[in-house]
Formats: C-alpha cells, structure tokens, sequence
C-alpha cells in the first residue's frame, strides 16, 4: 500500500531538493571556467634574463599552463627586466610580463607609448634590493660607493631604474660619481673583486644567482645596508618613488652569508600585467592558473609562496583586466 507524504514531509523534501540544487549551482559556478574548453591560441609572455627570477618563474608557470590550457601555446620572451617587459606589453610586442610597481608607474608617469593600454592582472611578490660587495671590501654604505666601479643593471632593467635612485638618494650621480657598469645578476657575481667593485641586484628571495655565490664560500660576499633614512630621502625624489617601502631582508634569504641577521634595505611589489585587449576569457584562465600554481611554482621559486587571491587584486598603478577581475569575483568569499 502507498503511503502520501504529509504536508510538512512534503515540505522539507521540497526545501532539501531545493538547497540541493543550490549548492549544485553554486558548485559549478565557482568551477567556472573549468566547465568551459580551455582557451588555445598563442600567447608571448616576457621575463627578463636568463638568471634572474622573472625567467624562472615565467617558465615554471607555463608548464602549469600547458596543464590546465594544453592547446596554449606559451612563447617565452628573455628581456632587460621590469623597464623592457612594460614596454614590452604596452606596444604589443608581448601579450603579458612581470614587472616591478615603479617601473609600470614611470612609464605611465612618462606618458610613453600604449601607457593606456595597460591593465593588472595580478599583484605577485616583492623584490628586494640587493647591494653586494665582496666580503673585504671597505664600503659599508651606498655613499662609499663613490668612485667605485659599480654595476647598476642593464638600461632598460628594472634594476637600473632604482638603482639610480637610491645613488640620487645618497648624493651620488650615477654618471659622474662612479664607474658605471651594466652587468646584471647573470654577470655581475663572477665579476665581484674582478673588475666589479659593487653591483646592484633587485629580485625576489633568494635569487639563483646569489645562492649558488653563497654555497661556494660563506664568505663569498657581503650585503650592504639601504637603512629607511635613505629610504626617506629616495621618497623626496617623488614620482614612481612611493612604490618603494623600507624593509629587513630575512636571515632566511641567504643563511651562509647573513648568519642569522637581517639587512636593512627596500622592496617593491612586481606585478603580472597585460594589455585592456587581452580576450578576458583567457585572462580569467590564466589568473586562476597563477593563484592554483602558487605552492607548486613556490617550492622552486621560493618568492612565489606569496602569491595570495587577498592581495593579488591590488595591482596599483594599473586597473584590473576584465578577466581577471571576473576571475576574483567568483572565488570573493
């Protein structure tokens, strides 16, 4: 014999099939745009030279791209830096780059070619300015750096571009006052005591080049300090100068040569950037590969481990992408 529900039976059957439903719709919303085919196509990112950061984190993220976009093709561009990848971008030379906050805000600030264009798609990590001398050497400070054969990065490199700073911050004029010179991380560790008196490094902790100085001697080098009184003065200059911060490099960054001590020095935030034409659709994909890659990349490249969703969406100077911001909004607790 049947039996009829009764009426309040009835009724939480309806409301439990009902929540059901919503949490299968809310299910997958949140799994868009996994439900969607991946984008294809081609796509040229720029990084920056060979053993710098930039590259290392611009090549482990497209082998997560080819994991979740098999049918992307992901052109990897080698560049100067930060200054270059804007530039990059900007013009069309490249579909996506990283680079630091101030060297986005001068190009902007400059009112260069396609500044307009630019768009965020993520805030990634800090890079941290470097100074490195031998473990001998007499300079103790940046002003010591007068008459010394000094390298401050390649022309267009981000590097290049701070490194001037806070030379002008400490009373020096980087074409008169040193010996000025454009090696890079790639060069300027074997040239430190040959040739090179200081060089200049600003990348994320640790840097490859750095590490692999350090495991060869605990006394291969020696940081010298950027103390926030420079800092300050670095601020006064105006411009793109606010994107800097004053900060302590962790003892973490480089054990052997910090032997448990901080040092004093400045950090700004690198960003992932696009232009406003970039297909949103891809760029909503791509900046959930960049947030979901985030443990996977940060085991090799340590910076990364601070990529987080409650912090990528502040991209300043530049306004999110389309894609990107629809990408926060559906992960938005």
């Amino acid at each position: 014999m049947s039996r009829t529900l009764p009426p309040i039976g009835r009724r939480r059957a309806l409301q439990g099939g009902t929540a059901a439903l919503v949490v299968l719709g809310l299910l997958l919303w949140w799994l868009r745009p996994w439900a969607e085919e991946p984008p294809s196509g081609t796509i040229t990112f720029s990084t920056g030279t060979r053993a710098g950061v930039y590259h290392e984190y611009g090549e482990l993220l497209r082998n997560e791209i080819d994991k979740d976009m098999p049918d992307l093709n992901v052109r990897l561009l080698t560049s100067a830096g930060s200054q270059e990848n804007v530039a990059d971008v900007a013009t069309g030379k490249a579909d996506f780059a990283i680079a630091a906050a101030d060297a986005v805000a001068t190009y902007k600030l400059d009112n260069s070619p396609g500044a307009d264009r630019l768009r965020g798609v993520a805030r990634l990590y800090d890079d941290y300015v470097q100074l490195v001398v031998p473990p001998d050497s007499d300079i103790r400070s940046v002003a010591d750096l007068r008459g010394k054969r000094v390298a401050i990065g390649l022309p267009d490199s981000g590097v290049r571009l701070i490194a001037n700073g806070v030379l002008k911050a400490a009373g020096i004029d980087p074409e008169k006052d040193i010996e000025p010179s454009s090696d890079g991380i790639d060069t300027g560790p074997k040239r430190l005591g040959h040739g090179l008196d200081a060089f200049f490094w600003s990348g994320g902790l640790p840097t490859d080049g750095l590490s692999r100085l350090a495991n060869k001697s605990a006394s291969a080098f020696r940081f010298v300090p950027i103390d926030a009184t420079l800092v300050a003065k670095l601020h006064d200059q105006g411009g793109a100068t606010r994107y800097y911060r004053a900060t302590k490099m962790p003892e973490s960054a480089y054990p052997t040569i910090q032997r448990g001590k901080p040092v004093p020095t400045l950090a700004v935030s690198n960003l992932l950037v696009t232009r406003n034409d970039m297909d949103p659709r891809l760029t909503e994909w791509l900046t959930r590969t960049v947030l979901d890659s985030r443990d996977l990349i940060g085991a090799t490249v340590h910076s990364a481990q601070l990529v987080d969703v409650r912090t990528a969406i502040y991209t300043d100077p530049l306004q999110l992408h389309a894609g990107a911001q629809r990408y926060y909004q559906s992960v938005k607790p």
